[in-house]
Formats: structure tokens, sequence, C-alpha cells
């Protein structure tokens, strides 16, 4: 099993709360919804959380291996909320959450799941790319993001508008008209987009947080193909340079409205047999 992974935070004086791993036949990765300053009622914090699930998982599904992928997250989440339940306050509305993917293979075929906005890139031995998303918290955001994407990024009024909006966003999180995401509740892993693909059909897998997908969906500077051709020739790191130089050019989020102007950006790169 061949694996490069890269990882950088958004600021080198916070927490990085993205996390990735791999094990023999398998691999996670995971974006801790961060919400800055702001009271989550967890006194461990994000990347205490994504950190905690993510490893749980990677074990559940590689000693598991006949069991599906979502009852593999769904007793990984109940795993963690165990652990903090009598410490923390998971009923508060911004207790902490993650997005997930995971891969693993079984026999011929590469089992998947994704929930949350991270981002599963399959490389076909034909050269042919699919991406794996959830757009669910994008389509929720479209609606609501208008005002956020109107200020400079960074500003005194973007903060406060982005505050405000990450609160509706928090009211809509894990339910039928909003979106899906792990956290306290087990329920959520039902969610997930899950499906299957031979491995024979496959080159590589590619796990990105949404911090390292920006060079194509936000920036549009590159298209799926080509950011795997970069994944694939120059390394992990290499995306993430590209990202951070794109973020860096526009810093106010002027020509590229965003919410924040640097995030977490992970890529872990498996190259298949």
């Amino acid at each position: 099993m061949r694996v490069a992974l890269a990882t950088l935070p958004a600021d080198p004086e916070r927490e990085n709360e993205d996390f990735a791993a791999a094990a023999p036949g398998a691999a996670v990765l995971l974006d801790g919804a961060g919400v800055g300053e702001a009271e989550t009622g967890c006194r461990h914090g994000v990347a205490w959380f994504s950190g905690t699930l993510g490893s749980l998982l990677l074990r559940s599904i590689t000693a598991e291996p006949a069991r599906p992928l979502a009852d593999c997250l769904a007793d990984s989440i109940g795993v963690v909320r165990s652990l903090h339940a009598d410490s923390c306050d998971l009923a508060h509305p911004a207790s902490p959450t993650s997005t997930v993917v995971a891969a693993r293979i079984a026999g011929e075929v590469l089992e998947y799941l994704v929930l949350g906005d991270s981002s599963l890139l399959l490389g076909h031995s034909d050269g042919g790319v699919r991406v794996v998303t959830d757009r669910r918290l994008d389509e929720v955001g479209k609606r609501l993001r208008g005002p956020v994407d109107q200020l400079p990024t960074g500003s005194p009024a973007h903060s406060a508008a982005l505050a405000e909006y990450r609160d509706v966003l928090t009211g809509l999180r894990n339910r039928p008209d909003g979106f899906w995401i792990a956290g306290p509740d087990p329920e959520a892993a039902a969610h997930a987009f899950t499906g299957v693909v031979s491995v024979a059909s496959l080159a590589s897998a590619t796990l990105l947080s949404d911090g390292a997908t920006r060079l194509v969906d936000r920036f549009e500077l590159a298209d799926w193909r080509e950011t795997l051709t970069l994944v694939a020739s120059s390394g992990p790191d290499e995306l993430i340079r590209r990202v951070r130089e794109a973020e860096d050019g526009d810093p106010e989020g002027r020509r590229w409205p965003r919410g924040k102007a640097h995030d977490d950006a992970t890529v872990l790169y498996w190259a298949l047999p």
C-alpha cells in the first residue's frame, strides 16, 4: 500500500482540525467543523473530536472488514460520545462535528463513504476521474451566505455576518431540510453517501478536505483531472501550496468570496495496485 499525505493548518498558531490516516487496505479523512472562538459546550475541542473519531473509525473498518462502513461510523460516533458525555454538553447546538471520508478494499471492490463536504477523488485506470462529494451543506449555504460573500474577508462586518451565518447553519445541522455531518448523534451515519467500485478499474483514491479542494470548487483554477495529475506527479504538498498561493493573492476574498481567507487543507493520496 503506497500512500502520500500532506496537511497544513489554516493558521500556524491554531490547531489543525483536519485528520487523516491510513492502515493496510483502508484510509480515512475528517475535517472538523471549527467555530472560531465561539462556545461549543465541549472542553476538548474540535481537533480532539475529529482526531478521536477518525482514529476509532479507522480501527473499526479494519478490525471488522465485513461490517458496512456506515455501521462502523455509527459505532465510532457512539464511542466518542461515551468518552465525553459526562464532561461536555453534547446537547449544545455548536457541539463539535466533522466531515468524514472513508475508503476500504474488500476483496475485488473499494468501498467508500462520504459525509459532509470533504471529497473522494477516484482515478480510473483508463484515465477517467470521478469525484464523490456531499454537496448538501453547499446547497444550504448558497441560500444563506449572500451577506457574507458581499463583504471583505476578515473585516469586522464580515466576521459579524459570518457568525450569524454559522448560527443559522447550526440550526440546520443533521435535519432533513438541512445537511448531515458526524456529531454527537450516531444517526447521522445512516445519511452518508456510500458505494463500491471495482478495484481493477482504479489507479488511485484521493481523500481531500474542502480546504484542499478550493483550487477546483472555489477558485476554479484547475479541474479534477488536472488536480489528480498534479497530486500523482508532484505530491499532495504541491496541491496545498497552490491553494495557499491563490488564497494569499486574494486575502480579502474579493475575487473568491469565502468565509475564511485560509482553511485547514489535507490530502491523502492512495495509489492502488
